[in-house]
């Protein structure tokens, strides 16, 4: 990074290079201090700013509730993991029937947002673990990851989030996730390249091992459409 870059330049080069900052989402301490309901107000106003900025009329009926959908739509659905009371509850079962190889959810639909620019990623996640004597509903793990997904995100926290919290909740290093996905800021903006998708994936215990890993990506590559 040049020396003679400002401070505004050195930020968009990092925004643009898709760089984050920390395995954990940057919150502050007061994040929740707020209810939802004042944050919807408070979005609402910022957001009619910029809409009346841009030159745009919201007297007209197709956008005169703009400002209060995208409100509720931060707030309640697509940065609705930031909030730790929505982090779901993920019971756990004694491994009777002692299951020892390797569980895999695949194809998990995986909906974020650009911590940068803020637009869509779109993807699939890979998840797998193996039991140390704790299974986890399945569902549970598509669950864990739409909570980490529903917030401004770089791909790569994502992937290592929701690793640690099956660890968390099951009891194990043995752990992996792996995610490809496309970029909104990549594919239509900036470069453009609608083509292209991001591939990354975090292993832990037993996935560090080259021959697990390899087990893993093979059940990911397997043709399962029926």
């Amino acid at each position: 990074m040049k020396l003679e870059q400002t401070l505004e330049e050195q930020f968009e080069d990092r925004g643009n290079d898709h760089v984050g900052s920390a395995q954990d989402t940057p919150l502050r301490q007061d994040a929740f201090v707020l209810e939802d309901a004042e944050k919807i107000k408070r979005i609402e106003g910022n957001v009619r700013e910029i809409l009346l900025t841009l030159g745009l009329d919201l007297d007209d009926d197709s956008l005169k509730g703009t400002p209060k959908r995208v409100a509720k739509m931060f707030v309640k659905e697509i940065f609705g993991g930031l909030h730790p009371d929505r982090r779901p509850k993920s019971s756990t079962f004694e491994n009777k029937y002692k299951y020892g190889q390797m569980l895999v959810e695949k194809n998990i639909t995986l909906y974020s947002t650009c911590e940068h620019h803020l637009l869509p990623i779109v993807g699939k996640a890979h998840v797998a673990y193996i039991s140390n004597g704790t299974v986890v509903g399945l569902s549970k793990m598509n669950r864990i990851v739409d909570y980490y997904a529903k917030r401004p995100q770089v791909q790569e926290r994502l992937n290592i989030q929701i690793v640690k919290e099956l660890q968390k909740v099951l009891g194990t290093e043995d752990v992996a996730c792996l995610i490809d996905a496309k970029h909104l800021c990549v594919n239509s903006r900036g470069i453009r390249d609608i083509e292209s998708s991001t591939v990354t994936a975090e292993y832990g215990g037993k996935f560090k091992d080259e021959a697990v890993r390899k087990e893993f990506l093979e059940y990911v590559n397997l043709d399962t459409e029926f």
